[in-house]
């Protein structure tokens, strides 16, 4: 099943959705090479695309998140970090099985997929909250 940004994705801040998009078209591109079972090469590409992108985007994010002196900065850097250790759990398999499995398949979108609608649900959408309420405490 292939990752989809709904409604349920939007923090409201336009830098964060619009990068939450692009790892969403990430992820797909990822789960489409490996529907090409014996292409390990193009499913690696893909999952080193989608690591850059992810590191890209938590540098943007995190760097947010100290110029609004957000106070839940260690947690989310701390989610980020499993992000990161999944993906590279990701590549060992790849390499170990030789090309994308099932289980592969399975733990992309279990491990990747569903770990960034959690986290733009709670902890990005806090971010965002957070930064609108500090630049807008006169409107509160």
């Amino acid at each position: 099943m292939y990752a989809e940004f709904t409604d349920d994705l939007v923090t409201g801040n336009e830098m964060i959705d619009t990068q939450h998009k692009e790892l969403i078209c990430k992820i797909n591109d990822l789960l489409k090479s490996c529907e090409e079972r014996s292409n390990q090469s193009g499913a690696a590409r893909m999952l080193n695309f989608l690591a850059d992108y992810t590191e890209y985007h938590f540098n943007e994010e995190e760097a947010l998140q100290e110029s609004i002196n957000y106070p839940g900065i260690k947690e989310h850097k701390e989610k980020h970090e499993e992000l990161r250790r999944t993906v590279q759990e990701l590549h060992e398999m790849l390499t170990e099985e030789e090309g994308p499995t099932d289980a592969f398949v399975e733990k992309v979108s279990e491990k990747v997929r569903d770990w960034l609608y959690y986290h733009i649900q709670t902890f990005d959408r806090s971010v965002a909250e957070f930064k609108f309420m500090r630049d807008n405490a006169e409107r509160i």
